[in-house]
């Protein structure tokens, strides 16, 4: 299982993107916790923390896409590396001014979410530049979702570490410029300096004219909202069952089947059409999800989030896959950074959705509500089908290098996005 993610990690420069983009986007990964403990730190409340959380949430929401335009016309180094420091600045003067004066705290949280680079969708750019293999790219799309799992749970334990040690007003500072740091490595490598989109038509929609991408962000917001849900619900659950440490345990037990699952996907070869797979996929991870609708003991709950968790990595790297065969040429960052966006909106709307249904119908009605999101996921998927199935950017063998005209083409690629 391990030769597959190890001949990646051999691979020149993959170790440092992977490493150097995860540092990098830690300050995104613990932004609304940091903004939470700074918050009641300071003697604020818990209510001005989640709306301070909520608008850096929305403004990264809005960012994220608008960067990754902005990397497929200029180039990652020109863009990524200015958003890390402004983004880093944004949260040191949040650090240091606190809630005094308010506007200024709303301000800074927001320009750090807006200004948060696009370092996600900017490595899924590089694999094909750094891997000469269609299915090591799909490895390494399965090994990034896998690696996202670690990263959102390292990420928190560090900042709780921090915040011990020193201060929150510390932590959120020493993690901003690590985030700086990691942004900086990626930048300076040679594949992300080489790096050119493809010639991109000009439209307004950028990688939203496409039709298959539209579909798959459609049924992406329900797969987003399905797991906002459960991080509401399970809070219910945990307030009769055992309190905070149950909720812990619940939280790290979602990661640990996504990771499980992950890795499990990534270390095989799949053959056929990347959509009906994740169609299945999808179903599969409703379907683990309606369990939770039992409400066993702790031990037993626990095991179920694992198995809830268990398809969801997988799912994201098939959607990799799709993205890349649907984006627009000269649009694969912003379509990459669209599917995290969407994936966050939907998030966000599942934990909202999730709060009244848990407060009127109680922890039952709460996990009914990703059970019905995943349905609505993949009546979606089946709806968009052919859609989904056609070739993207009307390629199935990349062109040479635009970089390097003497590499020979290589077959099964898609073409367009190659550094």
């Amino acid at each position: 299982m391990a030769a597959g993610y190890v001949e990646i990690l051999r691979a020149r420069h993959a170790t440092r993107l992977l490493v150097g983009t995860l540092v990098g986007r830690l300050p995104n990964a613990i932004a609304a916790i940091a903004i939470v403990l700074f918050i009641r730190s300071e003697g604020g409340t818990y209510s001005l923390a989640g709306a301070l959380a909520a608008v850096y949430g929305v403004a990264n929401a809005v960012g994220q896409p608008v960067l990754g335009r902005l990397v497929d016309l200029y180039g990652q180094p020109r863009v990524q590396l200015p958003a890390a420091v402004l983004s880093a600045l944004a949260m040191t003067a949040f650090a240091f001014t606190g809630t005094d004066p308010l506007v200024l705290s709303y301000a800074a949280v927001a320009a750090a979410g807006l200004f948060t680079p696009p370092l996600e969708g900017g490595l899924r750019a590089l694999w094909s530049s750094v891997l000469h293999r269609e299915d090591q790219v799909h490895t390494a799309y399965a090994m990034d979702a896998v690696a996202q799992e670690v990263m959102f749970t390292v990420g928190p334990l560090l900042l709780t570490v921090c915040a011990s040690v020193w201060s929150a007003q510390a932590a959120l500072l020493v993690l901003n410029v690590l985030g700086v740091l990691g942004a900086l490595s990626v930048v300076v490598s040679q594949p992300s300096r080489a790096w050119r989109s493809a010639p991109r038509e000009a439209h307004w929609l950028g990688a939203l004219r496409s039709p298959g991408l539209l579909a798959l962000l459609a049924a992406f917001l329900f797969v987003g909202s399905a797991l906002g849900s459960i991080a509401v619900t399970s809070v219910s659950y945990a307030d009769d069952h055992g309190g905070d440490a149950v909720y812990g345990w619940m939280m790290a037990g979602l990661g640990l089947g996504a990771l499980i699952g992950g890795t499990v996907y990534g270390a095989r070869q799949w053959t056929g059409e990347p959509a009906r797979r994740l169609r299945v996929l999808v179903a599969l991870l409703a379907a683990c999800q309606v369990p939770l609708m039992l409400r066993p003991g702790p031990v037993p709950m626990v095991l179920l989030t694992v198995l809830a968790g268990l398809f969801l990595a997988p799912a994201i790297a098939c959607a990799f896959v799709l993205v890349d065969r649907h984006a627009p040429r000269g649009t694969v960052t912003e379509a990459f950074s669209w599917l995290v966006t969407t994936f966050t909106v939907g998030s966000s709307a599942g934990t909202g959705l999730a709060g009244p249904v848990v407060e009127h119908g109680g922890a039952l009605w709460g996990f009914a509500v990703p059970a019905v999101t995943g349905g609505v996921s993949l009546l979606v998927l089946l709806a968009t089908g052919r859609v989904l199935a056609a070739p993207g950017r009307g390629a199935v063998v990349a062109a040479s290098s635009e970089n390097d005209p003497n590499r020979a083409a290589e077959p099964r690629f898609s073409a367009g996005d190659r550094a």
